[in-house]
C-alpha cells in the first residue's frame, strides 16, 4: 500500500519504519516543523511536506500519529474524501476523522515507542473502525507487521489505555523516584534492574495478586517503620510509599 504518515514523533518514526520494513511504500510524510519532517522522511526515503494542502490526495492509506488535541481539530484542517484515514491514539474515539474522511478509524499500539530505543518485539495492535469493511482493511494492515491484532471498540480501547498507563506511565515515575532516591543516598540504581525483569518477567506465569511480595505483603510493621524513618525529607516518595503500603495491606486482608 502507498501509505502517507502524517506526524512525525515517536509513533510516527516506529510505525512508519514497520510499515515500510513490511514492504508497504511511505511515499510523504507530514509534520508543521519542516526539520522533523525531513528527518523522518529521510529514514522512510520518500518525500515531506509542511503545508496541509501539500499532502498528496492520492494515498491508499493515511495514518494520523498526532496529539489527541490535534486529532480532534484534524478535520478542521484536512479533507480527504474516499481515503482510510486512520488515527493511532488510545484514548480518542473512532468517530474524530470522520471530518476528515467517511473511511476512517483507528490502528493503536498498545506500547510506549520511543524512536531511539527500537527494534521494538511483536507490537500489540487495536484496530477499529466506522464501517465494517473499513475495519478489515485495517486490521489486514496490521497484520502486515503484528502478529497481536484485536478489533476494540471505543469503550475497550479507553479501558485498555487507562491500565496501559498504570502498568507504565505510572509505573515508570515510580522508577524516577527510586533513581532520584537512590542518587540521593549514593546507592546504585542499576543493581535493581534484575529485580525490575524479574518483576515484570514473573507476569507471563503468574498473576499479579499472586506475584505480591515485600513488608506491606507480609504485614512486617517494623521494617516499615524503618523504611518511613528513611524518607522523612523525601515528601513525594513518603506520600507514595504511604498510599502503595496502606493499599496492599488492604487487599491482603480480603
Amino acid at each position: 500500500m502507498q501509505m502517507v504518515i502524517i506526524g512525525a514523533g515517536n509513533v510516527a518514526t516506529v510505525l512508519g519504519s514497520q510499515f515500510r520494513e513490511a514492504g508497504h511504500r511511505i511515499v510523504q510524510v507530514f509534520s508543521r516543523q519542516p526539520a522533523h519532517a525531513a528527518r523522518l522522511a529521510g529514514s522512510l526515503q520518500c518525500g515531506h511536506v509542511s503545508r496541509w494542502e501539500d499532502i498528496l490526495p492520492d494515498a491508499d492509506v493515511y495514518l494520523a500519529a498526532l496529539s489527541d488535541d490535534a486529532l480532534r481539530g484534524l478535520g478542521g484542517v484536512l479533507s480527504l474524501p474516499g481515503r482510510l484515514v486512520v488515527h493511532t491514539g488510545g484514548s480518542v474515539p473512532r468517530e474524530v476523522l470522520l471530518e476528515v474522511s467517511a473511511h476512517s478509524g483507528v490502528l493503536y499500539p498498545l506500547q510506549s515507542l520511543r524512536r531511539e530505543l527500537g527494534p521494538y518485539p511483536d507490537i500489540p495492535l487495536l484496530v477499529d473502525a466506522n464501517d465494517p469493511d473499513d475495519r478489515q482493511r485495517i486490521a489486514d494492515l496490521a497484520r502486515s507487521i503484528s502478529g497481536q491484532v484485536r478489533e476494540a471498540g471505543n469503550e475497550a480501547r479507553l479501558k485498555l489505555h487507562l491500565a496501559a498507563v498504570l502498568v507504565n506511565n505510572f509505573t515508570n515515575h515510580l522508577y524516577v523516584l527510586a533513581d532520584e532516591y537512590c542518587r540521593a543516598e549514593g546507592a546504585d540504581f542499576s543493581m535493581l534492574l534484575p529485580l525490575i525483569r524479574e518483576t515484570a518477567g514473573r507476569l507471563s506465569r503468574i498473576a499479579p495478586g499472586d506475584a505480591q511480595t515485600g513488608p506491606a505483603a507480609r504485614g512486617d510493621a517494623a521494617t516499615i517503620e524503618k523504611h518511613l524513618s528513611l524518607i522523612d525529607n523525601y515528601k513525594d516518595i513518603r506520600e507514595v510509599y504511604t498510599l502503595f503500603t496502606r493499599q496492599i495491606r488492604e487487599k491482603g486482608k480480603v
